[in-house]
Formats: C-alpha cells, structure tokens, sequence
C-alpha cells in the first residue's frame, strides 16, 4: 500500500485512515532515557501514527515540549497538572493551588502546540487524598485547569482514579465538553454519563490481565471508545514497562469483546481521536 502524509489537513475525510494513535503516555519518564528512539521507531513499525504525551506536574513542561520538539511527527505534547504530586519515591499528597502558579502563562504560550490539557482530574485513592479538605483542593485544581482549556478550546486528558462519579459530575458542572477519560476505572453506568456528556474513554493494554473491564468496554458505545498505553505504566504484565507498541493489544481486547474486526476498531477509534484532537491530523498516515 502506498502511504501519503495528511498534513495540516483537518478538514479531511478520515475514513481511510488505518493507523493507531496513543491518546495519553509519558514517553518522557526516565525509563525511556536510554532508548526512546527505539521506542518510538518500534510503535512506528506496528502502525502507531502518533502518541499524545502528558505532563504531570510544571518540572515536566520542559521535557515534554523538548521530546515534541525532537519527535515532531509523533509526539503530540499536552501540559497539565496532575491531581496526586510529590516524589514518587517519597510521600506523594494532592495537588494544591501551588502546584498550578505558571501554568495558565505557559498554556498560554504553548497552546497553539498543544494537543490538550493534561494530565488533570481527580484522584481520591485514600492514601493521597486523606480529608475532605484535600478533596476539595482537588476540585479547586481541576477547575482552574478547565477554565485555562477552555480558554483556548484545548480538549481535556483527564484523570479519575477512584473518583470517577464526582470527575464527570464535575467536568459536567463546569461545561467541559472535550474530554478524555483516560484508564476509567468506574462503573459502566457511571462511565455511561460521561457518554451523554459527549466525553471520550480510552482503553490501555492492562485491561488484558483480567476480565474486570470486559463489562464497561463492552457497554461504550465504540464511537466513545480511544486507545491508549499510559506508557510506561498499565502494561499487559505487571511490573513490566510499557510502550506504545502495545496499543495493539488495546485494540485487539476491545474488538474481542465488542466482537468485531480489529481493524474496524483500528479505524474507528483513529477517527474517533481526530474528532477529539483534531491537531493529530497532521500527524496521520491515510493508507489508499
């Protein structure tokens, strides 16, 4: 098949493109120091199109615009903060006010470059979030990050761990409509309000590890349905780390339980992203 580069086209028909995209990864964690070319020239080779990179905090901003700027027909950069903070190898706590001083002036300066805003949600896991005061500083982060979005009609990567219910019932609220729902961990019912709202749900490679997903991937309408790898977390084994590369195991599960042809969902789902991220157009392959 020939191949020809749709670039800067956003108004295309998208219903040839037959590529995956990663809606949400962070290629620039330190695990990916040593080898990201390879990383990124192996998803290449399965048909990965291109990968939506989060940050998670400010320090990140700077790495993840650098890895756009050295991978500019893959990395699509997305700023953002991060409803847990702190070291990973220390105690980690939620997000305050603080943590958000320099990003409305740096969103603002990047956006045209941006595929979104994120990663930013909601996490009420208990060992991060304590009190209800932490929870409500929470809400206060994440609104702040919606209004800089809206700001500049960036869509949402967003973040819901344990807090499914009240992050939809909040993004409603606030009328965010361009919204990813990223590794969804909450009921098929609650998951099914976010439908009516519009919102978008993507599927990572670890939902293979176990049937508990089955039943949400199996209620999601497909046309609400993205891939991602959350790379290198949520890997198809645990303790491994994962890469985009793995994104064809996303698709294959949903095509398993939704019973239909794996490159129907490949399909779909791609054009499903370009709806929701309408700046990855330049970065597809259209395959006549």
């Amino acid at each position: 098949m020939n191949k020809r580069e749709c670039r800067g086209d956003t108004t295309m028909n998208t219903e040839n493109f037959d590529c995956y995209v990663d809606v949400h990864s962070h290629l620039t964690d330190e695990v990916f120091t040593e080898d990201i070319e390879k990383v990124i020239s192996e998803a290449k080779k399965v048909g990965v199109a291109a990968s939506l990179v989060v940050a998670e905090n400010e320090h990140q901003y700077d790495q993840v615009l650098h890895l756009a700027d050295r991978f500019p027909d893959f990395v699509l950069p997305c700023l953002g903060v991060h409803p847990v903070q702190g070291d990973p190898t220390q105690e980690r706590r939620s997000a305050n006010l603080q943590d958000i001083t320099n990003t409305e002036a740096l969103i603002d300066k990047h956006h045209g470059r941006l595929g979104a805003v994120g990663e930013v949600g909601l996490d009420f896991t208990p060992r991060f979030c304590r009190e209800e005061g932490d929870k409500e500083m929470q809400k206060l982060v994440l609104t702040r990050q919606v209004e800089i979005a809206q700001k500049h009609d960036l869509p949402l990567n967003v973040h819901s761990r344990s807090a499914g219910r009240p992050t939809i019932a909040l993004l409603k609220e606030l009328g965010a409509s361009k919204v990813l729902m990223h590794a969804f961990d909450g009921k098929p019912s609650v998951g099914m309000e976010g439908v009516k709202a519009g919102f978008y749900f993507s599927i990572p490679p670890s939902v293979t590890r176990t049937e508990d997903r089955e039943k949400f991937v199996r209620q999601i309408p497909i046309d609400h349905l993205l891939l991602e790898t959350d790379a290198p977390a949520l890997a198809p084994v645990k303790q491994t780390r994962n890469t985009p590369s793995n994104i064809v195991l996303s698709c294959e599960y949903i095509a398993k339980v939704k019973k239909m042809d794996p490159s129907d969902v490949r399909q779909i789902t791609t054009q499903n992203a370009i709806k929701l991220f309408p700046k990855l157009a330049s970065f597809l392959v259209k395959r006549m």
